[in-house]
């Protein structure tokens, strides 16, 4: 069916491109009060250019408010693009829906992207849609990226592993034994969290820093 853009439509679609931030927002908002498939496409073109998080957020929300049956194959074909916020809002919409159709998609080199944004947002959305059995499977890709970025993208890489629950410990343990300092810290920084989701991330960091320190001295 060809969606069918009303004045109202048309008048939202170019709100969505207003100049003032406050103007898209509103539309954005208005879209997902009184959600229509007719302006899909609209939505998810612009996630993959406002530079405003607020209004990005708006629109995630609003996509949420159409049925996945249209917006999960509409966003896991939005993973193809180019835009690296295209795939990065695509992933986070998907992680927001929660719809384990989108699971197929989550492949190593997408939880490896070498943007941190997207990957990120790959590392949340496999976390919501994996499968019952294919937790220890997602938890050996994660776990690939431990020690990668810092502080935010280390924190969110943690809090997706900590998210798969108990499955991860064996993994942490091995991962402490690595001969990288950057690796271990983490690797531990992440079993603090799991055992005190309430702990502090970044003192976690550097006491696992310090104790890897005095090991390495030690021997």
């Amino acid at each position: 069916m060809v969606p069918i853009h009303t004045e109202r439509n048309t008048q939202l679609i170019a709100a969505l491109a207003a100049e003032a931030p406050s103007t898209r927002l509103k539309a954005a908002l208005t879209i997902g009060t009184d959600p229509d498939a007719a302006l899909l496409d609209a939505l998810v073109a612009r996630c993959g250019t406002e530079p405003d998080f607020y209004v990005r957020d708006m629109l995630t929300w609003a996509l949420t408010r159409l049925p996945p049956d249209l917006t999960v194959p509409r966003l896991l074909a939005e993973l193809e693009s180019d835009g690296s916020q295209a795939r990065s809002q695509a992933l986070h919409t998907l992680s927001k829906i929660g719809d384990p159709r989108a699971w197929p998609a989550m492949t190593p080199a997408l939880l490896r992207d070498p943007d941190d944004e997207v990957a990120r947002a790959a590392w949340r959305a496999a976390e919501a849609v994996v499968p019952e059995g294919r937790e220890r499977d997602l938890a050996e890709t994660l776990a690939t990226q431990l020690g990668r970025g810092g502080r935010e993208v280390q924190l969110s890489l943690s809090r997706a592993l900590v998210a798969l629950g108990a499955i991860i410990e064996p993994i942490l343990q091995r991962t402490l034994a690595s001969g990288d300092p950057v690796v271990a810290a983490h690797a531990a920084a992440t079993q603090r969290l799991l055992e005190d989701p309430d702990a502090a991330f970044e003192p976690a960091v550097k006491e696992a820093k310090r104790i890897y320190a005095l090991g390495t001295e030690r021997s």
